[in-house]
């Protein structure tokens, strides 16, 4: 494969497909938080014998992946995010849709700033001799995420990323096509973009397939 050179010039274009192109790559790297979440989480919470369970990884994990998730579908005035009907119009096995709307309720639950995701905690009095003796705080502890969860979860994510890098696509070709309409001149105008790295391209959904296979 021939190698590409990164731009020497890069100039900020402000028009309707350029913007919309912003919000797509956003949403893009929002599923890959998802399937890096997902791969880390898969070893932390697989069962094992004598192994130690890191639940502040887990919830860190869990909590962003799911943040992520949702960020995904948030209306916009160009109306760039996923909706319901992309999900159902993936190819994949099983109630995708019931799926997603499972996620977006959990997410709910850990964003909440006024519900603890961990505990359920309830006081009672302790009585001896028919007499309050003192305070009981109890918990019920919750079930933390499961594997086959974090699965499931990455399965959709990564079908959802490669909808989204179908649809970066189309859209580069549009703003390229209406940016090789202007003149020179006109391209002068526009404002410089400081471009840093090694002008490597941005991952794709392929490279995440094995680890959340």
């Amino acid at each position: 494969m021939t190698d590409v050179a990164p731009p020497r010039t890069v100039r900020r274009i402000g028009s309707p497909a350029a913007a919309a192109l912003a919000d797509l790559a956003a949403i893009f790297d929002d599923l890959q938080t998802v399937l890096l979440c997902c791969e880390r989480l898969i070893p932390a919470v697989r069962p094992g014998v004598g192994k130690q369970f890191d639940e502040v990884v887990v919830e860190s994990l869990w909590t962003t992946a799911l943040i992520s998730y949702s960020r995904c579908f948030a209306g916009g005035e160009r109306g760039m995010g996923l909706t319901e009907d992309d999900v159902e119009g993936l190819e994949l096995k099983g109630e995708k849709l019931a799926w997603h709307r499972m996620l977006r309720r959990i997410k709910k639950h850990y964003a909440d700033p006024a519900a603890n995701p961990r505990e359920t905690f309830t006081v009672g009095i302790a009585v001896t001799d028919g007499v309050p003796a003192g305070v009981a705080i109890t918990s019920a502890h919750q079930d933390p995420v499961d594997e086959q969860t974090v699965r499931q979860t990455g399965a959709l994510a990564f079908a959802l990323s490669k909808l989204v890098d179908s649809r970066i696509a189309e859209h580069q070709a549009t703003v390229l096509e209406g940016a090789q309409a202007l003149t020179a001149k006109e391209l002068e105008t526009l404002d410089e973009i400081e471009v840093t790295g090694d002008g490597a391209p941005p991952p794709r959904p392929e490279d995440d397939a094995e680890g959340t296979s």
